[in-house]
């Protein structure tokens, strides 16, 4: 799924400052909120046993356009904060399953509601960076009663560490490469591509969030933290499974 494809690019942007917050949880307690034809992706918790993984991973966005386009300095750059898990089908096409996705621009939450299927909220965000402190805010204001979702988080950032490989954790979490989403109720998939992610070490000074639980998730302590400053990434157009 590294390679690049070679179909036409839909949109462009840069994914910069990504704080990866995951933690483990049983399988068969997610199961219930993935959709049918998709497999939960597992990977040993720190016990050795298997597990699904919830990631929260806040960021910032930057130049986003059309592929054919230029950017717009109104719309091209601002926070966002999803909420994911990993899947796959039947063994093949492993990918991210995204519970919400909270970003600073309502038109923004708008597309991606209808083009991709999103489960996309507005939010008031804010990404400040500091050496190496990386401060995250976020309060949702949409979505009814999941108004209480909110992320207050400090990180202190660690040296560069080169790109992850192999099969370890954070191959499993970070190198994702397909999106799955529904929409208008049909099971639909996206590629991305980026550059293997540089990524460097990461410590939470703090981190109070209710996220996770406006997406009917529990909440566990953190098993796993890092942090990447960056990647320039290719989005190509949503299809359906079997296309």
């Amino acid at each position: 799924m590294r390679e690049r494809p070679a179909a036409k690019v839909a949109y462009k942007q840069k994914w910069r400052d990504l704080l990866f917050m995951h933690f483990a949880m049983d399988p068969a307690e997610l199961r219930p909120l993935i959709p049918e034809g998709l497999d939960l992706d597992l990977y040993p918790d720190s016990s050795g046993r298997p597990s699904a993984w919830i990631g929260v991973v806040p960021f910032r966005m930057e130049g986003i356009r059309f592929s054919w386009s230029s950017s717009l300095p109104w719309l091209s750059a601002f926070p966002e904060t999803n909420v994911r898990t990993y899947v796959h089908r039947a063994g093949k096409e492993p990918g991210v399953w995204f519970f919400s996705l909270d970003a600073a621009r309502w038109i923004a939450c708008k597309i991606g509601r209808s083009q991709f299927g999103l489960a996309y909220w507005h939010a008031h965000m804010r990404v400040k960076r500091h050496g190496e402190t990386v401060v995250y805010d976020s309060t949702r204001i949409e979505g009814g009663g999941n108004q209480s979702a909110t992320l207050e988080t400090v990180a202190t950032i660690g040296p560069a560490a080169g790109c992850v490989e192999g099969h370890s954790l954070d191959f499993f979490l970070l190198e994702r490469y397909l999106l799955y989403a529904l929409r208008a109720g049909v099971l639909c998939k996206a590629r991305v591509w980026h550059r293997p992610y540089p990524v460097r070490g990461a410590r939470l000074d703090s981190c109070h969030q209710s996220l996770t639980a406006a997406c009917g998730l529990p909440s566990f302590p953190w098993e796993h933290v890092i942090f990447s400053d960056g990647v320039n990434v290719d989005i190509y157009r949503l299809e359906g499974l079997d296309t």
